[in-house]
């Protein structure tokens, strides 16, 4: 992959919703857009080039991929149907239940469409979803969510419960916990508070330098926060969706190719030199996007800082657990007449004539697709899927080249903890008063991507008491993305050789949640370890990754079309990239490009965008 030089860049797409998870961790949709990119570029994929100009599906002209000599049809295709397996029709085949795929499903089932959701797991929501142990309800993925609790809103997936007359219950706060080397400190979001926290901890011109910063991005704001992905789509549609946010689009062309500069670029230009404040930086971008601040875009920063300037702003947590707001997106597939089959495993895309026209199930069945087949899938397992032959073999070569961020080590625990409480009540202050997130920086000198270096605790009861039972909270630690996938390859679950390695590799999450909890071990109802393999296996991740490892000024995301007619991808794999945000845009896109310009348009007009800037009401 390559940079994209020139390109017009699309930025400002999208909410905070920064979730330090494997289901998201970036505040917004940072990547260019390979959309409106100038096709005469080089981009980071060639094969956005040719695929992203036409609608989901539709074969883009002047391709120019070497076909194959086979039909394949009679690789895989219609070898199901004859058979003899059970067969169902729909206009749209979607393969996971990931936020993309829900996005994407409910979206398209609003519009009218008959859509079937395939999800492998017993439970919808991939990464998002949740799960009950002895009276715990636990977040696969802790999230800290921005901009869904306000109207108007930029939130992306706000955006799309808004078009599907859906939502779910927004419990706000506005303070996490942070523990660095320095020492702890409580971030509250706002302009004013972290001042403090750069007296208590920055150098002489610490301050200056961040005011510095802070006005500079502010002025990027402006078209970091001020599209709506909604307004999105490939081809001349655009025109007619996109009209109304003309001033924006002039403001990013004057500046966008700066916004997919690293952001380390900004920070020289503007001579920010302290170090207290570099670090700082250099951890936001790490848990926005798992990478540091040479491998994140300006436009990331940009949104983050302007977001949490803004007055009165708040932090959002979905009252029964990211559970609900996956059944909200559920409902929102259900209610038109589509479909979530849980426990329905796709062993492969079904090709016919050149074209994807199903699935067919572990079970043998085959789900038929008159329209598209749309893949929330990684990349790298959406090729598996792909009947040998069916894609270009220099595309496939190209893809499953795709640098892949490392993995995570999980604890999932549920604490009982009356004690501290009862002594808490009775003591008064803050003896014993646990944030519902922390971060966790265990060495500056240390690469911050270094395995165990961020920990982040979330302990969502905190907000939510209902996820645990009484005087007890739910906890989740991992290590943010930074776990390599190299020393568990080849290790059988049930050997003491594994048993042993999760129980090392998981010290350092238990003793941040120590810090917490005192006498940890003693408090435990519930003590859960997930390894790379485990999000491997439950969550069908390529190598347990957390997705694309694609690096400002050298990478950008692929578009959501493929060399084969009728498969399209959505979700982290492709354009706008990682993060609830990012992959609620994706699945808005690949929706949105399946109707007309002209229904899209009259969706727009329902999703409330808006409370961008700082200074907003």
């Amino acid at each position: 992959m390559r940079r994209r030089e020139g390109a017009v860049f699309l930025a400002g797409l999208g909410s905070l919703s920064l979730s330090w998870v494997c289901s998201v961790d970036s505040f917004i949709l940072p990547h260019i857009s390979p959309l409106l990119a100038d096709a005469n570029n080089q981009g980071a994929r060639r094969f956005a080039k040719g695929a992203v100009i036409q609608q989901a599906g539709v074969p883009a002209p002047g391709k120019s991929y070497r076909r194959m000599t086979k039909s394949p049809s009679r690789i895989l295709g219609a070898t199901a149907t004859d058979a003899g397996a059970p067969v169902e029709e729909a206009e749209v085949v979607v393969i996971g239940s990931g936020i993309a795929g829900l996005c994407a499903a409910a979206l398209l089932s609003s519009y009218g469409k008959k859509v079937v959701v395939c999800e492998s797991h017993t439970q919808p929501g991939g990464c998002a979803h949740g799960f009950d142990r002895k009276g715990y309800k636990f977040d696969s993925g802790p999230s800290l969510f921005s901009g869904m609790s306000i109207s108007p809103t930029p939130n992306p997936l706000k955006h799309v419960f808004n078009a599907i007359g859906e939502d779910v219950e927004w419990l706000t706060y506005d303070t996490w916990g942070v523990q660095l080397p320095e020492g702890y400190f409580d971030n509250a979001v706002g302009p004013e508070p972290f001042r403090e926290t750069i007296r208590r901890f920055g150098g002489p011109g610490a301050q200056e330098e961040w005011d510095r910063l802070t006005e500079y991005l502010l002025e990027l704001s402006e078209c970091t926060m001020g599209l709506p992905p909604f307004s999105l789509r490939t081809g001349p549609g655009a025109v007619v969706t996109m009209a109304q946010f003309l001033p924006t689009l002039v403001k990013v062309a004057k500046v966008g190719p700066s916004l997919q500069d690293p952001f380390t670029d900004v920070l020289e230009k503007l001579n920010i030199t302290d170090p207290f404040v570099t670090n700082w930086l250099n951890l936001l971008c790490f848990l926005l996007q798992g990478l540091p601040s040479d491998g994140t875009t300006t436009a990331v920063m940009s949104y983050m800082i302007a977001d949490w300037c803004r007055p009165g702003v708040v932090l959002d947590y979905p009252k029964g657990g990211t559970e609900a707001l996956v059944e909200a997106l559920v409902r929102g597939v259900e209610v038109n007449g589509g479909k979530v089959m849980l426990g329905a495993h796709v062993e492969k895309v079904v090709v016919e004539d050149g074209k994807a026209c199903g699935v067919r199930l572990r079970s043998g069945k085959v789900i038929r697709a008159s329209r598209s087949v749309v893949s929330n899938a990684s990349i790298w397992d959406t090729l598996r899927l792909v009947p040998h032959g069916a894609l270009p073999e220099e595309f496939v070569k190209e893809r499953e080249a795709t640098p892949q961020c490392k993995s995570f080590m999980h604890v999932h625990l549920g604490v009982r903890c009356h004690d501290l409480i009862e002594a808490a009540a009775k003591e008064g202050g803050d003896a014993f008063n646990p944030r519902c997130h922390y971060a966790v920086v265990a060495d500056w000198e240390k690469p911050i991507d270094d395995a165990g270096n961020v920990i982040v605790v979330s302990i969502p009861s905190v907000l939510d008491p209902s996820l645990a039972p009484a005087g007890c909270h739910t906890v989740h630690a991992y290590t943010a993305g930074c776990e390599p996938f190299s020393i568990w390859e080849g290790l059988d679950p049930k050997s003491e050789e594994y048993k042993k390695l999760k129980e090392e590799r998981a010290k350092v999450l238990m003793d941040a949640v120590e810090a917490v909890f005192p006498n940890l071990e003693s408090r435990l109802d519930v003590r859960m370890i997930g390894t790379p393999l485990t999000a491997q296996r439950f969550l069908r991740r390529d190598r347990g990754t957390y997705g694309p490892e694609v690096k400002a000024g050298r990478d950008t995301f692929a578009g959501p079309n493929t060399p084969l007619p009728g498969l399209v991808c959505t979700g982290d794999s492709v354009w706008p990239g990682i993060g609830v945000p990012a992959v609620a845009a994706s699945g808005t896109l690949v929706a949105n490009m399946m109707v007309s310009p002209l229904k899209q348009l009259r969706m727009l007009k329902s999703i409330d965008f808006g409370g961008v800037g700082v200074g907003s009401e």
